[in-house]
């Protein structure tokens, strides 16, 4: 049986309000622009995506979860859960994928307390400060990766 050839892309809270929320820190740009720019990055080498956002943490844990039984990677973009869930980041271990941390604004030029995350050591790729543009970034990474054209 061959790798399946799907990516799970997750959104953590507050992404829903990306094009409304902060335009002069995260752009103006929708939640639908970014599923539509990584379903065409993913496209691009023949992998498709699921997406989901969710405010709720258990959500996205169930998802990733999920992801184990028709995924070959995960692209997450935490939101705040970056730098508060440790479930959300054993979840992210537990499935044993490989993992695109990705962050539209640059964290580590922001507020002090979004400089730690707790997905980074779990994750093969990270994209930081790009813009909505970093998700296909991350996109092709990982699938450079899963593919065999890239180390993680």
């Amino acid at each position: 049986m061959s790798a399946p050839r799907r990516l799970l892309l997750v959104n953590g809270p507050n992404l829903n309000l990306l094009g409304t929320r902060e335009p002069e820190v995260y752009g103006t740009q929708t939640l639908a622009d970014v599923e539509r720019i990584t379903a065409d990055a993913a496209s691009a080498h023949g992998f498709e995506v699921r997406a989901v956002q969710s405010n709720h943490e258990g959500v996205l844990i169930d998802a990733i979860h999920a992801a184990r039984e028709d995924c070959a990677g995960i692209v997450i973009n935490p939101g705040g859960l970056t730098h508060t869930s440790v479930a959300l980041r054993d979840a992210l271990s537990g499935v044993a994928l490989p993992v695109a941390e990705i962050h539209i604004s640059d964290v580590r030029a922001r507020e002090s307390f979004r400089h730690f995350s707790y997905v980074a050591d779990v994750a093969v790729v990270h994209v930081i400060g790009e813009g909505v543009a970093g998700y296909a970034t991350a996109t092709d990474r990982l699938i450079a990766i899963l593919t065999g054209q890239a180390e993680g």
